[in-house]
């Protein structure tokens, strides 16, 4: 058997986890210890995110002619990708909150919804909150001015019990 048949099922693994990504990160990790790794991807892996480290050629040939090419010139060295595909944010935000804490993990760059950044518009986008942050904040600006109205009109009811 020849080395590419080995070799095409990690690439298609890689394609499609991509197809249909809404985020994308790549990561440089080393020097992070088993413990905080360990931690990392359970947190990645609670968030739906999947999280893999493969050869930098496997990963180049399953991006060539994709919305995610633009991150081969950053794949040299050790790297690790993580990948969501519901949401956009999640792996951008979980590595950021990880990286404060463990300075050995460098955001090197990602993809979210078909654009990409590099590390310092990773940085940005994991400072946006979830899809479900943003609805619960949505729905209680909505619904603070309805109780508002509740209350001021409970109260006009009441001071007219008390006049008549």
């Amino acid at each position: 058997m020849a080395k590419v048949e080995l070799k095409q099922p990690i690439v298609d693994e890689i394609s499609n986890y991509l197809n249909g990504a809404a985020g994308v990160v790549l990561v440089d990790y080393r020097g992070l210890t088993v413990e905080q790794d360990t931690q990392l991807r359970k947190q990645l892996r609670e968030a739906g995110v999947v999280y893999k480290v493969y050869k930098n050629t496997l990963v180049k040939r399953a991006i060539a002619g994709t919305q995610f090419e633009g991150m081969t010139e950053l794949l040299d060295g050790p790297n690790a990708i993580a990948i969501s595909a519901n949401d956009a944010t999640a792996p951008a935000r979980i590595l950021s909150n990880f990286a404060k804490t463990a300075d050995a993990l460098e955001l090197k760059c990602g993809v979210v919804e078909g654009t990409f950044y590099d590390a310092k518009g990773i940085a940005a986008i994991a400072n946006i909150p979830s899809r479900e942050e943003l609805l619960s904040k949505l729905l209680g600006s909505i619904q603070s001015p309805i109780t508002n109205f509740a209350r001021v009109i409970k109260q006009i009811a009441e001071k007219g019990e008390e006049v008549a």
